[in-house]
């Protein structure tokens, strides 16, 4: 069988190392072995080509070859990493899957699809063409599911300097970036680690033992490795990139984090499952402004919120309208943008986020960035209250750090006088309510709090 030419292309690297796991890895000649061994698999089971085949798992050898295989087949590909039993029925679904895979063990399992091929399902399959399934979170209902092409996804990755990078895969295998990592990774014939378990220790200690040179997560978990003292603990001289998303940056955790790795590039980064990632650049490491660089992508600005339209996005939601799109294609993200004289772009936050005190807009992100400058305070989680006069008031968990007794009042009093001084009043915490941790989703983002 031909081989695709995204595929064709990890041939070129098969001496080179491609991925690191916990004990065991692997070259690109194994991964191009092991594709066409997955490739026999999935045919002695009779799985159709363009059939839609629901993939369960997180990133793995096995798990990645397998996903390289059936988009060879092309087949139409929906992603879960959740083991909610509840979300993974919800997400079987909506897929209309007629098979299930589960990428560590291979185990096939038929479905009866409970719903009918959609039109765009109809038009993927006429264009012979691999399709793969995004979901939004299905916990407390049904997802969103949303359809890419993924041939016309893969083709915005050919061609791509060889490059020999060490990338840590930590976004997750269902997850847009993971996407984005992953097939860079494969197109410059760059080199992976994957973990089973992403601690700040586990994280920082393979970041030394395979001299990792690029870190994409989040700030959330950045936080978790300051707080867990890593950057201490850990020889992190082989780093050379923090790619940072999936969530605002408080500035002032990104000053901390620029003391801790000075030689570190800092990258900004944006995307969304409905149109991919954007290619970016950051004014500068101290800055949360970014540059969207030419491409595939268009970016404009309306009313302070970011629309994108790009070569690449979604061909339609498989359960839901299309509300979130315009007639000519640009999609309303929902995050609110600062645009600077110089036409550089500042996430502030999710329009649903944004706290409304009388009239006035509080992004938690500017809140949480005074709380942290506080030296008392860990970690924090702004949000808004209801409150019968302004619509609602600000309040904020926080992590205190320090030696406190039984009453932390005092300290409280401290850093609410503390962030009097460095904020308007409307954007003080009215309440600030003392925790332990904050909670925070296996995604590592902030879960928001009703």
């Amino acid at each position: 069988m031909k081989l695709k030419p995204f595929l064709d292309n990890i041939k070129n690297f098969a001496d080179q190392n491609f991925l690191n796991t916990e004990g065991v890895s692997y070259s690109y000649g194994d991964l191009h072995r092991e594709v066409e061994r997955q490739l026999d698999y999935i045919c002695s089971n009779s799985i159709e080509p363009q059939s839609i085949v629901f993939l369960q798992g997180d990133f793995s050898f096995s798990g990645i070859a397998l996903f390289l295989a059936l988009y060879q087949n092309n087949n139409i590909i929906a992603l879960n990493t959740a083991t909610n039993d509840q979300e993974l029925k919800n997400k079987v679904a909506v897929s209309g899957a007629s098979y299930f895979i589960d990428s560590r063990t291979l185990d096939i399992s038929r479905l009866e699809p409970t719903v009918q091929g959609s039109a765009l399902i109809v038009d993927l399959r006429s264009r012979r063409h691999a399709g793969m399934i995004l979901f939004s979170s299905g916990t407390t209902g049904q997802p969103k599911a949303m359809l890419h092409d993924l041939d016309k996804l893969v083709s915005g990755y050919h061609a791509k300097r060889s490059r020999r990078l060490s990338i840590f895969l930590f976004l997750l295998f269902d997850h847009i970036g993971g996407i984005n990592t992953l097939l860079n990774i494969l197109s410059i014939g760059g080199t992976a680690t994957i973990a089973s378990i992403k601690t700040p220790e586990r994280v920082a200690g393979l970041i030394e033992q395979h001299s990792i040179t690029v870190l994409p997560t989040s700030p959330t978990f950045l936080n978790l490795m300051l707080i867990g003292g890593v950057f201490e603990k850990f020889d992190f001289s082989s780093l050379r990139m923090v790619t940072y998303g999936t969530e605002p940056m408080p500035e002032s955790l990104l000053h901390k984090l620029r003391k801790q790795l000075p030689k570190v590039k800092f990258l900004q980064t944006f995307g969304t499952s409905e149109t991919g990632i954007v290619n970016t650049s950051s004014q500068s490491s101290d800055s949360l402004f970014m540059r969207f660089q030419e491409g595939g992508m268009e970016y404009r600005v309306v009313d302070g919120e970011l629309w994108l339209r790009s070569e690449t996005q979604v061909m339609g939601y498989l359960n839901h309208n299309m509300d979130s799109f315009t007639d000519d294609g640009w999609f309303k993200t929902g995050d609110l943008v600062e645009v600077n004289a110089e036409g550089l772009i500042k996430i502030l936050g999710r329009s649903k986020e944004v706290i409304n005190v009388g009239g006035e807009k509080v992004y938690p992100s500017e809140v949480e960035s005074v709380l942290m400058q506080h030296p008392n305070v860990q970690d924090c989680k702004a949000y808004g209250e209801h409150n019968g006069l302004t619509g609602q008031f600000v309040a904020a968990e926080i992590v205190l750090v320090g030696e406190f007794g039984d009453d932390p009042r005092s300290v409280i009093r401290e850093i609410r006088q503390f962030s009097r001084e460095r904020m308007d009043s409307y954007k003080v915490p009215v309440r600030l309510k003392v925790v332990e941790s904050i909670r925070y989703s296996e995604r590592y983002k902030k879960l928001l709090i009703a």
